[in-house]
């Protein structure tokens, strides 16, 4: 089901006992010299529109908030952001409004590394006050943390921006937009002493022409598998809230 495809009586109709929310969150900002603003919007809606497509009658799909937490992103400009404080106070309202409807497992699938610590805010925010419910969040290439490992051939097997993983699913989904004669590798500089360490930098302090991986490794074929593997283990996440037992509220 897609919330912005129903009318309100439809929706009034929903399960909220068993129907998992799904809002998926991205962002608008540059990505490097080949990849569209818009990636991580195509990137997580594609994702999130796969699980639909192949549980349509067990999740409620919002529309995805394609503005981001991307201040990091500023200094290349080619990046529409939210603060920080106003990215939580977006997700907050969203969240809350859908809570008060009554529905009682909601997962934020997210598609932008900048929004990983607001999307945390958010829920430990309203938690207090949904104490009863199962409110959850994950980016998609955590859920899928060893599939995509495994399929990557690059030294990078995490997410980057811009990536091996990026690139190839953005040729899946819209290989129009991929300006393949600007992709570069751009990996990040090793420091080794500094591991565990959050430095805190922006993007233009941290690459060379806005991408953190390996793009030149990319294919569509490698990013059907790549997004294969995201839909495949957020079904299994849906299935998994859908079972878990509802939290306690104790006074």
């Amino acid at each position: 089901m897609r919330f912005h495809e129903l009318t309100w009586p439809l929706l009034k109709a929903v399960d909220r006992s068993s129907t998992v929310v799904i809002l998926p969150i991205a962002a608008c900002e540059q990505h490097s010299l080949h990849l569209p603003t818009f990636t991580d919007t195509i990137l997580v809606t594609g994702v999130a529109e796969g699980v639909e497509q192949r549980l349509p009658n067990e999740v409620l799909l919002l529309p995805t908030l394609w503005l981001g937490a991307s201040h990091h992103h500023l200094p290349f400009g080619a990046t529409l952001s939210a603060s920080v404080e106003l990215h939580v106070a977006i997700l907050r309202e969203l969240l809350v409004e859908m809570l008060n409807e009554g529905f009682q497992r909601v997962l934020v699938l997210n598609g932008h590394g900048g929004n990983i610590d607001t999307m945390k805010m958010a829920l430990r925010s309203i938690q207090p006050q949904f104490r009863d419910r199962l409110v959850t969040a994950s980016s998609y290439w955590d859920l899928a943390e060893a599939e995509l490992a495994a399929l990557a051939e690059g030294p990078r097997k995490t997410m980057g921006h811009a990536c091996e993983f990026e690139t190839s699913m953005v040729m899946a989904l819209r290989p129009e937009l991929v300006r393949v004669d600007q992709i570069r590798n751009d990996p990040n500089a090793e420091r080794p002493v500094l591991r565990g360490v959050y430095v805190s930098e922006d993007m233009q302090q941290m690459t060379h022409q806005g991408a953190v991986g390996y793009p030149e490794l990319a294919s569509a074929e490698k990013g059907r598998r790549f997004l294969d593997a995201a839909i495949t283990r957020t079904c299994e996440v849906v299935h998994a809230l859908q079972a878990t037992q509802l939290p306690i509220a104790r006074d």
